[in-house]
């Protein structure tokens, strides 16, 4: 089975496809580099807008740190298209991949955040040779998305408490939520 056929079934995009795949850096650091083509006849998708729009031009090719195999760094490789928008003006495409312009894909951001809850951040970004940044803007991006997510309807109140942890002055600090209830209770 090849790494694009893989790709393929876990990380599809439907504008996209995966082309070369080839063998960077050296063996104290091998880098997979995956390039990543639009479909024929494709139009680019306006990142202000949403809106199929016309290309512009192309920027310079790009790097975008996908989920590591075997310990191996992956890069998914693509030269962005620039759109000309009646709206927005001349934008960089969207791309399903992206994070904006942060050089990580949104697997990777959502990979690290999840290891972050187990380990350190700086573990984290050790055990996948990564920067410390990469692992903060990762748990950041999963914060947000969960704030923006997050359903408080029928919380009557909330209480906090801190409880003594340990020897000296290590503090648990204790957030906990009182929903409305209705329960079925029959009044004859």
């Amino acid at each position: 089975m090849q790494l694009k056929t893989i790709l393929n079934r876990v990380q599809k995009f439907k504008s996209f496809v995966y082309k070369l795949v080839r063998w960077v850096g050296n063996e104290a650091a091998p880098e997979l580099e995956v390039e990543v083509a639009e479909r024929a006849n494709g139009k680019p998708v306006c990142s202000g807008c949403g809106h199929h729009r016309p290309g512009y031009d192309r920027l310079a090719k790009r790097r975008f740190e996908f989920v590591p195999l075997w310990g191996i760094k992956v890069f998914l490789v693509y030269a962005p298209r620039r759109v000309e928008c009646p709206s927005c003006g001349i934008r960089v495409e969207q791309m399903p991949w992206a994070m904006g312009k942060r050089p990580l894909t949104r697997a990777y951001g959502w990979f690290l955040a999840s290891w972050a809850r187990r380990l350190s951040w700086k573990e984290t970004a050790e055990v996948f040779r990564t920067s410390w940044e990469s692992v903060f803007r990762s748990v950041e991006m999963a914060v947000e998305w969960g704030r923006a997510h997050q359903d408080l309807s029928g919380v009557q109140a909330i209480g906090i408490d801190e409880i003594a942890w340990k020897k000296g002055h290590k503090y648990l600090t204790l957030v906990y939520r009182k929903r409305q209830t209705i329960s079925p209770i029959a009044f004859f």
